[in-house]
Order: C-alpha cells, then structure tokens, then sequence
C-alpha cells in the first residue's frame, strides 16, 4: 500500500503540474503581448498551488515512509535538486509579483523568471527522473544521456502544457496552442502524454529500492485517510474552472 501512496502522489504530480510547468515554458510563443501573456497565465492561475501540494506531499512521504530511498536520491543528485527548488521559487514568485506593479518592464522581468523557472523544473525532472533510469549510482559518462532525458521530458513537459492550453484557451491563443494537436483533439492529446508522464514516472519507480521504513504503518491510515479529501478539493476546483478563459486573472 506504501507504495501506491508514494507513486500516486508522484504521478499526480507530474501530470497536473506537468501542465502548469509546459503552460510556463512556451508562455513567450503563446502569449506575443502583455495582455496575451496576461491571458495565458489566466489558464493556469486557478491550478498551480493546487498542484503543488502533490509535490508536497510527495515528498513528505517519501521522508516519512522511504527515508532510506529519500537519501539515496539526493546522493549524487543535489544539483538538480537545487536547481528544482530554485526554480519552483523563481517561477512562483514571477507568478505572483508579475501584476503587482505597473510597468512593462516590470512585467517583462517577471515573465522571464516564469519562463526561467519552468524551464528550470522541467529540466531539473527530467535529470532525476533519467538518473533513476539509468541507475542511482550511475558514472559521470552518463552526462550525456542524463542531459538527452532531461531535454525529452522537458519537450514532452511542453508538449503537455500546449494540450492543457488548448483546452483553456480561446481565440487566436487557442490556434497558437493547437499546432501540435490539431484543434479539436486537444483532449486526446493531453490524454497521451498524460499518460506518457505516468509511463515515465512508473518506470522510474521500478528502478527504485522501494523499502517502506518503520513509520509507514503509522502514517499510512492517516494519509488514506486524508486522500479523499485531496482528491475531492481537485476535483472541486477542475469543476469550477472547467471553462475556457475568458479574460486575465488575479496574477
């Protein structure tokens, strides 16, 4: 059961955030203008810190029921995981403080730390992600290979945040986001690589020594508790939001 806890938060992670992180990358493509960009953040406004909390959670779990499997991560891997951490914090705080202040310059600068930080998240998961395939313990001539995974999962990240904008977006933005997937089959193709993100992670997760350590029969009643309301709050909010943008938002 551990191990369906961790891989579902894992997997939740990867394919809502996913999208937030893909929306980011491509924001100068989508968005020419300030007023387009505006609009583009819109579609992932009311998601992101939603999404979040499955990176949150996922990694609570990984320190409180694999703390074995959680230091043998970070060996070898802190630079990408500090890359990752810094880049959560510059993308969200270009999200937040982007309309805070008047200014076109103001806004420019805050654009390029959301388009900075989502390259720096998609770049940093795909180096974690490629380092578990190839082998926790892999030898510094994987350089290249790790450096291809994590360009592969940045493109399929990209991929992924095109297909959530076309179902978000309208007009000319939704057409700029469609190139890939050809209009009406937005919803297939963020069904593909929804999946291909789940086939990645799951993957990666055989590669893994999954021992649960002696805490896990505590904290598992707990968290099973808690997950149907984590799911129910998603779902609320993909309910709510469910429309196409319409307008900027609050950011």
């Amino acid at each position: 059961m551990e191990i369906f806890i961790l891989a579902f938060f894992t997997l939740g992670y990867l394919v809502l955030a996913g999208a937030d992180i893909g929306v980011g990358m491509l924001l100068p493509y989508l968005g020419r203008s300030g007023g387009e960009r505006r609009e583009v953040i819109a579609a992932i406004a009311p998601f992101f810190l939603g999404n979040e909390v499955w990176l949150v959670a996922t990694a609570g779990v990984l320190a409180g029921m694999f703390p074995e499997l959680e230091a043998e991560l970070l060996h070898g891997n802190y630079g990408p995981v500090v890359v990752l951490l810094v880049s959560w914090v510059v993308r969200d705080v270009g999200l937040w403080l982007r309309g805070r202040l008047p200014g076109e310059r103001w806004r420019l600068c805050w654009d390029g730390a959301v388009v900075a930080g989502s390259w720096g998240l998609a770049l940093s998961w795909g180096a974690l992600l490629g380092h578990v395939l190839l082998g926790l313990s892999g030898p510094i001539a994987a350089l290249p290979a790790l450096v291809l995974s994590a360009l592969v999962l940045s493109a399929l990240f990209a991929v992924h945040g095109l297909a959530f904008a076309t179902l978000r977006l309208r007009g000319e933005l939704r057409r700029r986001a469609a190139v890939l997937s050809g209009g009406a089959g937005e919803a297939r193709t963020y069904a593909l690589t929804a999946g291909a993100l789940m086939v990645i992670g799951v993957l990666a997760g055989t590669r893994l020594p999954l021992d649960a350590g002696p805490t896990a029969s505590l904290l598992t009643p707990v968290i099973l508790t808690l997950l149907p309301l984590l799911v129910a709050a998603q779902a609320w909010v993909w309910w709510t939001f469910r429309h196409r943008v319409t307008g900027p938002s609050y950011l």
